[in-house]
């Protein structure tokens, strides 16, 4: 007997979310990609594990709970299970771990790599004086530090958010960070597809090019943070800790065969947290000893009026304004399909409303609503038979293999946007394969009998890959799709449709009884949309 392909593993990340910032769209849209991916991956066999959380130390977060009243600890946990959490839920997140960098597997974890940073000689002690960016959490480059304007005139303030630095003199450790600086040029030099996209790389290795200094990893100026294992009078640099949730979420230290069993990762993050993902990290990690990421991929900013989005500015917009009139599947179908994934996009309530009613209404949901209430109407709600396949019928069965071909293409190269364009292709063509045949027409005469049977099978047949294929993006609409087409097992279960043999033809057999279609895109009064 021969022995069971073992699956690949796909491990994914996105980055923990600061607690103190309430979520906004641009949080959920990182979510939402990652999921997408998880989905298919999952959906194709692949041993998959999708991590999210929140990053809970640092100093602005102490300075926040001590506003409020609150130990920074029951800070965190209040802004986890009201804004972070329901997050997830609101926007049908499917991950299968949630961290949280004061989790004790966790601060257990960063003592052990850092105590192990420490005895190999990879740290040391210094002193330390440059301007800070409390928002950043970050002492700041000279490219990111600006002269300020109106009240900041006369200080240097950061270019990111625009408010004054702070200049900070401590005592630190630093981690000898410049001796990885060849090591980190030679993996960007082998590896071109780690850090993505190809503007994302060249703007990392132009930033090591320039070359790199040591990094302070240690505070002495508050003490909410994790202590140096060495030196209790030091907390952890926040990014320092925060970043080693992708290895102590998987056992880092305490299972090791876990961790053998899904580490490296991919990890996606926003181009403003690019260089601490693909120099620092693979550095750390060099140092230890431990691979480097299998991917860092860099999606845009979500901008709003050409503004990216800030809760500082008030640009942020809240999910739930779109999820309320919309629902989570037009939320998450927007913004894997209106954006190029990995280059900035624009959000507008006009070209929500518009690609609601064109695309998801009228395109998808419009067309499974027709099909199933014609096998209704003309085969008593069964699957038809189906006869000779003419060219028409070859054309949709052919589409449908080549749209599942080039959508996992796209899938496995981050290119989510690309992937449901294949896949639309198939929704359109089939809208188009409707008018051409014209079954309604086709029944009227009875010696065409069997060729309405051939059309509405082709049909059905379409829709149930259409419902494979789109599971990952859209899943409500399409379990209740799948449960009105007959179809076996459960939508997206891997032992029964892994997502690549999705468009094997003629995986539903003639004569499944199938159900009542609920409406999948509910139509929108567009007085409700125009904010």
């Amino acid at each position: 007997m021969e022995a069971m392909a073992t699956p690949s593993s796909f491990f994914l990340t996105t980055p923990i979310f600061y607690v103190n910032d309430a979520p906004h769209i641009g949080h959920a849209y990182t979510e939402v990609a990652a999921d997408v991916l998880a989905r298919w991956h999952r959906q194709a066999g692949d041993d998959t594990w999708f991590l999210t959380g929140t990053d809970e130390h640092g100093q602005k977060i102490l300075r926040t709970a001590t506003a409020n009243g609150v130990a920074p600890k029951e800070w965190a946990d209040r802004l986890v299970e009201s804004s972070w959490k329901p997050l997830l839920d609101l926007i049908d997140i499917s991950n299968d771990d949630f961290i949280r960098t004061t989790d004790a597997r966790h601060e257990e974890g960063v003592a052990k790599f850092l105590q192990k940073l420490h005895d190999d000689g990879h740290v040391y002690a210094g002193e330390f004086e440059a301007l800070y960016c409390v928002g950043c959490e970050e002492f700041k480059p000279k490219s990111e530090i600006v002269d300020g304007t109106g009240e900041f005139e006369g200080q240097k303030v950061c270019a990111i958010h625009s408010k004054p630095l702070e200049l900070l003199q401590e005592k630190n450790y630093f981690f000898k960070m410049s001796a990885f600086q060849d090591r980190l040029l030679a993996l960007y030099e082998e590896r071109p597809d780690f850090v993505q996209p190809a503007s994302a790389r060249n703007e990392v290795i132009a930033f090591v090019q320039q070359g790199l200094e040591d990094l302070s990893i240690s505070r002495t100026s508050f003490d909410w943070g994790i202590p140096i294992p060495w030196d209790s009078s030091h907390v952890t640099y926040v990014w320092f800790d925060a970043l080693l949730n992708y290895v102590t979420a998987i056992g880092y230290g305490q299972d090791d065969e876990e961790f053998a069993r899904r580490w490296p990762a991919n990890h996606l993050v926003g181009k403003d947290i690019l260089r601490f993902h693909a120099v620092i990290w693979p550095a750390m990690l060099m140092a230890a000893g431990l691979d480097v990421p299998n991917h860092v991929f860099a999606h845009g900013w979500l901008l709003v009026g050409g503004e990216k989005m800030s809760k500082s500015k008030l640009t942020g917009i809240a999910p739930n304004e779109i999820t309320d009139t919309f629902g989570s599947d037009a939320f998450r179908y927007y913004f894997m399909r209106a954006i190029s994934f990995g280059h900035d996009g624009s959000f507008s309530w006009e070209d929500l409303a518009a690609r609601y009613q064109a695309e998801l209404a009228n395109g998808f949901g419009n067309l499974a609503s027709r099909v199933l209430a014609m096998n209704a109407k003309y085969f008593e709600s069964r699957v038809p038979d189906a006869g000779e396949e003419l060219a028409a019928d070859a054309a949709i069965r052919e589409l449908a293999a080549s749209a599942a071909e080039r959508a996992d293409q796209h899938i496995e190269a981050f290119a989510i946007h690309d992937a449901i364009a294949a896949i639309w292709e198939l929704v359109d063509a089939l809208n188009g394969y409707i008018t051409e045949q014209e079954p309604w027409a086709l029944a009227k005469d009875a010696e065409q009998r069997a060729r309405l049977g051939t059309v509405l099978y082709t049909a059905t047949e379409g829709l149930r890959v259409l419902a494979e294929l789109l599971a990952p993006v859209v899943p409500r609409a399409t379990n209740k799709l799948w449960a009105a087409l007959g179809a076996e097992a459960t939508l997206g279960a891997l032992d029964e449709q892994p997502i690549r043999d999705a468009a094997v033809w003629g995986k539903i057999a003639p004569g499944t009884e199938q159900q009542a279609l609920a409406v999948l895109f509910p139509r929108i009064d567009t007085d409700e949309t125009s904010k």
